[in-house]
């Protein structure tokens, strides 16, 4: 099955939802990064997240990036995404490994630990929006439901969640975003609370074979549920070779004629998709002419 984000609105307009499939995305970024289990799991469940709310922007152009600082292992994550849930993300740490948690799981909270997380919404206007929040949990979809709350204040539930495989590939990933609108009536409020509470974890549904769609439709149930697009989400980078020397000629003239003086070609690595740029001499002659 393809990756793809279901967006559409429930209980006579009351609610609001997002439901994510994500598990090529993830098993993409695995793969690129060569993850720990606990770093794909935490790293899974930021992209699910980035790829949800980059397909809330509303326009083309619309970036936004979720960064977490935190003092655990993992030491930190970057996820980007724009609004056609393109994302894209690391970890500072790949090969954090870490015990199971108490019930079993791979420990995502232990990874993080104390933190911060910040959402930069770059929205095309002279100052990007930024909120930040402490991290509650670590465990990521209770931290963004958190920053919804505080920072946009919007009632929001998040579910976010990364199956393992045993040989470490990924065997499921999603998660939803249902956020109540401010008109919300008080019994819809108190029933889908119930229902969220009841509601086993994203990835148990996913490997029992159900769609984001049927997920919905059983949270739902009984309130009208209208599904008002489908969008298709992917890992996606775009980097290139032009916007990596871009990149190395903004380090100025002195460095360039350092780099060139070594007759050494460089390599330069993108972070988010671990792809490797090499430059040659000659390259790095022609990349001098055009810096300041």
């Amino acid at each position: 099955m393809d990756d793809y984000i279901i967006r559409g609105m429930a209980a006579d307009h009351q609610v609001r939802f997002f439901a994510a499939y994500t598990k090529n995305l993830v098993e993409e970024a695995r793969q690129r990064h060569n993850t720990s289990p606990v770093a794909t799991a935490a790293l899974g469940r930021l992209l699910t997240g980035g790829a949800m709310m980059g397909s809330m922007c509303k326009n083309d152009t619309d970036v936004v990036t979720i960064q977490i600082k935190c003092s655990g292992p993992i030491g930190g994550l970057v996820v980007t995404a724009d609004a056609k849930a393109n994302v894209k993300g690391y970890v500072y740490n790949k090969d954090v490994m870490l015990p199971p948690n108490e019930q079993g799981k791979l420990d995502v909270g232990g990874a993080l630990d104390l933190g911060v997380l910040t959402v930069i919404k770059d929205l095309g206007l002279k100052e990007p929006y930024s909120g930040q929040t402490h991290l509650v949990s670590g465990e990521i979809a209770e931290d963004l439901t958190y920053y919804f709350a505080t920072s946009e204040q919007v009632p929001t539930s998040v579910a976010l969640g990364v199956l393992m495989n045993k040989d470490n590939t990924v065997r499921q990933a999603g998660g939803f975003i249902i956020q109540m609108m401010p008109f919300a009536k008080e019994e819809v409020i108190s029933a889908l609370e119930e229902r969220l509470k009841n509601f086993s974890s994203i990835t148990t549904h996913l490997d029992q074979g159900e769609t984001p769609e049927k997920m919905m439709e059983t949270l739902f149930e009984g309130f009208d549920m209208t599904i008002e697009d489908k969008i298709p989400t992917q890992f996606y980078c775009n980097c290139s070779k032009e916007r990596v020397s871009k990149a190395v000629i903004s380090v100025g003239k002195k460095d360039l004629m350092d780099m060139i003086e070594d007759q050494k070609p460089i390599e330069v690595n993108c972070h988010f998709c671990n792809s490797h740029y090499t430059f040659t001499v000659e390259e790095l002659k022609e990349m001098l002419k055009a810096a300041r």
